[in-house]
């Protein structure tokens, strides 16, 4: 498909009914594999690019994104949205720009999120709003528009207020957010009550202890992604290989290794 096309196919996804999981790749090689599992879209982590390039999260600059996110595009066939924090700016202006370059360098999508981390706290609601609505405007204003997808980033850094996690996504929704999402929602009434009160396409977070694909679709959710999980996996099970080898001098870890046969599938264009 052209860029035009994933990203008029990336709006299908949110518009019908159905739900769908949306994996986060941190490289070239692990957005093939997950594409030739037959997922439907991919998206970027921020965190598990920042550790690809021996950085933390929140660490990478805005050059380094886009020329990740071109090289991505140009990997894979289906639709790639990107964690594209906040955007790297504190004013609107910067916002567009950084969703307009995104969108030059063949993204489906982006999301822009509510903490701010050079201050290490979640933005007043009215400045996250204004925010939220340049993204919005350089995102749909083109021809072709990307999904904007606008995140209240409370349930990650300690804020348990779903009221205000709530009031949040439906000022970002009310500003043309294509898409709301709060990361750390594991609770299926609050997912639900969520669903309900901002009547927008929900992305979830797959945590650990949050709900199957299943009950999450039969809550109203539409949309799942994994984060950083699958980054974080892939560096576990690097770190625990190379622990059993330098005490143990064995190599069972490598029990699970990806075969060949399905390696060549992945990285087969």
């Amino acid at each position: 498909m052209s860029v035009a096309d994933r990203r008029a196919r990336f709006h299908e996804l949110h518009a019908r009914e159905a739900i769908f999981v949306m994996p986060n790749p941190w490289d070239v090689g692990s957005a093939r594999i997950l594409q030739s599992c037959g997922y439907e879209a991919l998206a970027t982590t921020s965190a598990g690019y920042a550790w690809l390039l021996g950085k933390e999260d929140h660490e990478v600059t805005r050059d380094e994104l886009v020329a990740h996110v071109a090289q991505l595009a140009e990997a894979v066939d289906v639709p790639l949205s990107v964690d594209s924090e906040r955007c790297f700016s504190n004013d609107p202006a910067g916002v567009a720009e950084t969703v307009r370059l995104l969108a030059g360098a063949g993204a489906a999508g982006c999301s822009i999120e509510d903490w701010d981390p050079v201050a290490g706290r979640i933005d007043d609601p009215g400045h996250s709003t204004e925010l939220v609505a340049a993204a919005v405007e350089a995102a749909h204003g083109r021809p072709d528009p990307l999904v904007l997808t606008a995140r209240a980033e409370n349930h990650l850094h300690g804020v348990t207020d779903l009221d205000d996690t709530i009031a949040r996504l439906v000022a970002y929704r009310s500003v043309g957010a294509d898409c709301v999402y709060a990361p750390g929602l594991t609770e299926p009434d609050q997912i639900a009550a969520v669903v309900e009160a901002v009547e927008a396409p929900l992305n979830v977070l797959a945590l650990p202890a949050a709900p199957p694909v299943s009950e999450l679709e039969r809550l109203g959710v539409r949309r799942v992604s994994t984060g950083s999980l699958l980054a974080r996996t892939a560096y576990g099970a690097l770190l625990g290989g190379a622990r059993e080898l330098l005490s143990s001098g064995t190599s069972r870890y490598a029990e699970v290794a990806i075969s060949p046969e399905e390696r060549a599938a992945a990285f087969r264009r």
